[in-house]
């Protein structure tokens, strides 16, 4: 299985992607991970988004493209699968991955749209809780603490992100619905889109994807 996974903020890209890899061994691809990662081994490439990062400055796209690039080029494991999350974000990101993974010898099968309820989307985002100490994710409704305000996993404390306000929600799915519409066009014309119904929870929605299989 090699997919992008495309959907706004709470559509559950992350938890079907933890379920994904257990259930079919194939790589979750998150760039926002790959860059820590990068940072963390010192490498020049590390360096210079550190640098980036430290200024407050965007990692440019080329810069994540590279990145990307490097991944699949040095790590064989992804013959057996991937799941790409956050990229591709530009049309430009698009046509650079059909090239790197046809360098590679890995195409893409194709694109999954997690596309869900707006009013169910603020209600995920504004429940969620984050454990400031090892960053487990929690949420008061569908997966509240065993003891409110402290973490299962490792006892510490658990915090809403500033970002998790409703205004705010918005405004990044605003942003992401307009950033990610070309993207959606570019697979469909490709006839490698398939749309999932992200309303489900993360166990039908996995049922869902493994009857697309």
């Amino acid at each position: 299985m090699k997919v992008i996974l495309l959907g706004p903020p709470g559509a559950g890209k992350g938890s079907l992607a933890g379920l994904l890899k257990e259930k079919y061994r194939v790589a979750h691809i998150s760039t926002g991970d790959m860059l820590r990662e990068e940072i963390k081994t010192g490498s020049a490439l590390g360096a210079e988004i550190k640098a980036l990062i430290t200024k407050g400055a965007l990692v440019s796209d080329e810069l994540v493209t590279r990145l990307v690039e490097q991944r699949f080029a040095h790590d064989p494991d992804l013959k057996k699968g991937y799941m790409l999350d956050g990229f591709p974000r530009t049309v430009k990101q698009a046509q650079d991955l059909d090239v790197i993974l046809t360098r590679v010898g890995m195409p893409l099968d194709f694109a999954l749209n997690m596309e869900a309820d707006q009013a169910l989307l603020l209600k995920r985002l504004t429940g969620r809780r984050v454990c400031r100490q090892c960053g487990a994710l929690f949420h008061m409704t569908n997966k509240p603490p065993a003891k409110e305000g402290i973490c299962d996993t490792c006892g510490g404390p658990l915090y809403q992100r500033s970002d998790d306000n409703e205004a705010t929600i918005k405004e990044r799915m605003r942003v992401y619905r307009e950033s990610t519409q070309p993207i959606i066009d570019y697979y469909a014309q490709q006839n490698k889109l398939k749309m999932l119904d992200a309303n489900l929870d993360t166990d039908v929605l996995c049922q869902s994807l493994a009857a697309m299989l």
